[in-house]
């Protein structure tokens, strides 16, 4: 009976210590994100840790990521760096049982590692960047210390028994540095909150002037009347949403500048939102789409958007085209958490609606969407062309500068390929025998979608109906009625453009350029 109790104890002892270490890594990213609000949010260590963890990520590995979770990748990841928080918490709690120092030292340890991490972000410009983690990391080595102390036996080298440890002062002590933990933890919150409170303020100030050149009316025939097809213009609350930022950038519109400058600048400019605001606005219906979307994916909306056109501001700079001379070959957008995004001069330069947005259907950006002011090109994947929260243009050249995506293996130009996809039915709909009627979207920026096909199985392939076309930078919505016959079918489709060029049934990955392949569907008509 007597070693029953013994082994109890033992065992509550050990809990306390895995719990000792919890709360002081609560305290720990409580003072740390505490600190991060008198830096700046994006030093916080889940923030650095998680963006230094998507730079170091294989692209594979992003892609299934992607795939997997959707929009919800950054969730899952910040989830799973917490998850790794806690059980190394609770490894240091067990570990400061034994040793209080060393578990105090792998507190710090693990400091420094978020300290690096921020340091090593491409949006770091100060040492001070470092600070968040390094205070956290005191700070929850100090009460790892504490709590570590009061679960010290009374006697001296006394055996393990789990007999003599001050319980009520480890209860006490763990209430208090928790509830410490939890006011740092909300005061952050409320600061933080504060904080994006004048950039929230001031997008909440714009109206949007008029444009001086309005987007042309949609046609009545370009949006079907088909249940489950996706409209033609995507609600803002339905537009995709794929970056590398864990924590959307608020920037106040008030204090936002632009620079324009490098190789073949002849006057630099150094613009403000209000500049932009009083030049002549354009508004043109433009279709992106994400280089990670998947054949039949979801990255990939219709929008319109008002902004001012790009190729006017590079001209007034002195930027000419290299098909013209031009010094520069790649223009490099930069955000203001540090991502890079390089774009051939020739391209927005050519003659097409490339804009620097300053708003999305009707209304200003969505922080989401990059407010203030980001970067929209037709016929590019977003990886190359859509820079969001943009602040920097700098004129260079391909051989000089390579950026982020491109470091990473992705191809340096990328121009939208030409895909189609089934809206409905959906995959594995059970739909009547009789008509059933197959639709979708197409889509191949800056050159137009001139037919799209659909087949059932191994069958010819049949024209579908294409709705009215818009401009060459939208995709077009079709319609195909199909006279389906009992039993399980594979629906598939292909889109020829413009320039009669017609995708390609082979599948490749989104890396290197874009997925490619034939979207199919099965359903099983009963």
């Amino acid at each position: 009976m007597r070693g029953v109790t013994i082994d109890g104890a033992v065992l509550a002892r050990r809990a306390a210590a895995g719990l000792s270490g919890l709360i002081a890594g609560g305290a720990a990213l409580a003072v740390a994100e505490l600190a991060a609000v008198a830096v700046r949010p994006e030093a916080g260590p889940l923030v650095a840790v998680g963006g230094s963890a998507i730079d170091r990520t294989p692209g594979p590995v992003k892609d299934w990521a992607i795939r997997t979770f959707g929009e919800a990748d950054k969730l899952v990841l910040q989830l799973g760096i917490l998850v790794v928080l806690a059980l190394f918490a609770v490894a240091l709690g067990l570990l400061a049982l034994r040793h209080r120092r060393a578990g105090a030292a792998g507190v710090l340890l693990f400091g420094l590692v978020g300290a690096a991490a921020a340091l090593s972000r491409p949006d770091s410009s100060s040492w001070t960047d470092a600070l968040p983690s390094l205070a956290g990391a005191l700070a929850g080595a100090l009460v790892l210390h504490l709590l570590a102390g009061r679960l010290h036996t009374v006697r001296a080298n006394a055996p393990d028994t789990g007999a003599g440890w001050d319980r009520r002062g480890f209860l006490v002590a763990a209430s208090a540095a928790a509830l410490a933990s939890a006011g740092a933890g909300a005061l952050a919150r409320a600061a933080a909150g504060s904080r994006g409170g004048d950039a929230v303020a001031s997008r909440d100030a714009v109206t949007l002037p008029r444009p001086a050149s309005r987007a042309t009316p949609v046609p009545s025939g370009a949006a079907l009347r088909v249940p489950g097809l996706q409209p033609f213009v995507t609600p803002t609350e339905d537009f995709y949403r794929v970056d590398t930022a864990l924590v959307v950038p608020k920037v106040d519109a008030s204090t936002w500048r632009l620079r324009i400058h490098g190789r073949g600048v002849r006057t630099p400019l150094s613009l403000t939102f209000q500049d932009l605001l009083r030049r002549e606005l354009v508004e043109r219906d433009i279709t992106l789409t994400c280089v990670s979307n998947e054949v039949g994916g979801p990255y990939v909306g219709n929008a319109r958007w008002i902004g001012v056109p790009l190729a006017g501001l590079l001209r007034e700079a002195g930027v000419r085209p290299p098909s013209r001379g031009g010094r520069a070959d790649q223009l490099v957008s930069r955000s203001v958490d540090g991502m890079t995004i390089g774009t051939p001069v020739e391209d927005v330069m050519d003659g097409r609606d490339a804009l620097l947005a300053v708003g999305m259907n009707g209304r200003p950006l969505p922080f989401d969407h990059g407010f203030p002011v980001r970067m929209v090109v037709p016929g590019l994947y977003g990886y190359v062309s859509a820079c969001k929260w943009i602040e920097d243009i700098e004129l260079t050249a391909f051989d000089a500068y390579d950026a982020y995506w491109v470091k990473r293996d992705w191809a340096r130009e990328a121009p939208v390929k030409t895909q189609s996809r089934i809206d409905t039915p959906k995959p594995f709909a059970r739909p009547g025998a009789g008509t059933v009627m197959v639709a979708g979207v197409a889509w191949a920026q800056h050159r137009g979608v001139d037919t799209v096909e659909v087949r059932v199985d191994d069958g010819p392939w049949h024209r579908a109906d294409l709705a009215a076309e818009h401009t060459t930078d939208t995709w077009r919505q079709w319609s195909w009625p199909w006279k389906a016959a009992p039993g399980s079918h594979t629906l598939t489709v292909r889109a020829t453009d413009r320039t009669g060029r017609t995708q390609t049934g082979k599948r490749t990955r989104p890396s290197p350029d874009g997925a490619s392949g034939w979207h199919s569907v099965v359903v099983t008509v009963e």
